[in-house]
């Protein structure tokens, strides 16, 4: 008997969410970023007055707001980043034998993910860890998370910045069409406040901290009423540019390479933090990202009309406006793009995720809904699911 390529047809059968217990307000946020401007500028009055300076600038609540819809963000460590002497997450170190904080965020996620979808551990073949920012080279942080669920099977950990949602499930949905696993996790852990610059004026507002989590899994074997969402296309598209960038890494503690970074930037740890052109984004990506929505659309045959939702990377809601514009070809109303980065900032990976997994119950079996990520390389994926 030939068997039915549509059992291996993978369907996303939950998602789950891990939300930080503190956050930072734009006020306080302001707050700290300003005094620490009253301190530069008076600790370099001197070559400001000579004119070999420029003074920094304050920041205030309105401005973050209108240039990026953001009015606060969860944070793992709030103290230390509103800290001014300091200006950075504090997360300490933990023992070789203790779970990081990275596979602890990955672990809540999956649980809720698990919990929604009426399944265990034991039901999971893989999991994938995609996210914008590893904790470490090796173990895996998947292998990590794998073993504190109790999963037998595989893990692995992968890397495509603000997209890495869209294309660890992709991943996972030609793994489990091809035979490889029957259910896989896509955890999506993101501490992206690490990884900013709180003294940068432009940038400082930008991120939150947050985990998210898909259960994929095979067709035939979703329960029926819980919720599942067919897959019924993913495609993913990349792009060079250096117009979002960290150079962080590895190599950056070879002898020398330190003093040769500060030798092409006025400070160096600036290089190894996020860095982007917002202007050159903007105008770059939006363009690119509705091209690709309609191109997919119509491939697998989809009219505007039949497109309920739009759940789109969460980092900048002049964007998402603008793209779900183009893509629909009048504004679109507030329902059909929710926004999530209001109360969570971008979350690079997390962001779609958590706007379906906030903004999906409401859609009736059959509606279709599209997840779509963009970001730095420039990397872009889009999933169209339809609900079950």
């Amino acid at each position: 008997m030939t068997p039915d390529p549509s059992a291996r047809r993978a369907v996303l059968a939950a998602t789950g969410l891990f939300t930080p217990s503190e956050s930072i307000s734009n006020e306080e946020l302001v707050e700290s970023f300003n005094a620490w401007v009253d301190v530069w500028n008076e600790a370099h009055a001197g070559e400001i007055a000579a004119g070999t300076a420029e003074p920094k600038a304050h920041s205030s609540a309105p401005f973050i707001e209108k240039a990026s819809g953001i009015k606060s963000r969860f944070v793992m460590d709030k103290a230390g980043i509103l800290d001014v002497d300091r200006m950075r997450p504090r997360l300490p170190r933990r023992a070789d034998d203790e779970l990081n904080v990275l596979a602890e965020m990955g672990v809540a996620a999956c649980r809720d993910a698990l919990a929604r979808a009426g399944r265990t551990a034991a039901d999971v073949d893989a999991v994938i860890v995609a996210c914008s920012n590893l904790q470490r080279a090796y173990p895996a942080v998947a292998v990590e998370i794998q073993d504190a669920l109790g999963v037998e099977g595989w893990g692995f950990d992968m890397n495509v910045a603000c997209s890495s949602a869209t294309f660890g499930l992709q991943v996972a949905v030609d793994m489990i069409s091809n035979g490889s696993a029957d259910a896989i996790l896509v955890v999506n852990p993101e501490i992206c406040t690490a990884h900013l610059n709180f003294r940068d004026r432009d940038s400082h507002f930008i991120f939150g901290d947050v985990a998210t989590a898909m259960l994929v899994e095979r067709g035939d074997r979703a329960h029926a009423g819980r919720g599942a969402w067919d897959i019924l296309g993913a495609r993913i598209q990349t792009r060079f540019s250096n117009n979002i960038r960290n150079n962080a890494g590895f190599l950056n503690r070879t002898e020398g390479t330190f003093a040769e970074l500060a030798a092409r930037t006025a400070d160096p740890e600036t290089d190894l933090l996020f860095r982007q052109e917002g202007r050159r984004v903007f105008k770059d990506v939006v363009p690119m990202v509705a091209k690709m929505i309609v191109g997919h659309m119509e491939e697998l045959g989809l009219g505007v009309d039949d497109v309920r939702r739009l759940w789109l990377h969460q980092a900048n809601l002049n964007m998402n406006r603008l793209i779900a514009n183009k893509v629909l070809g009048r504004d679109a109303e507030p329902e059909e793009a929710p926004v999530i980065l209001d109360r969570y900032a971008n979350t690079s990976s997390a962001g779609s995720v958590i706007a379906f997994h906030r903004h999906h119950e409401d859609l009736a079996a059959g509606q279709v809904g599209l997840l779509c990520s963009f970001g730095a390389g420039y990397s872009a994926g889009t999933v169209f699911l339809r609900r079950r």
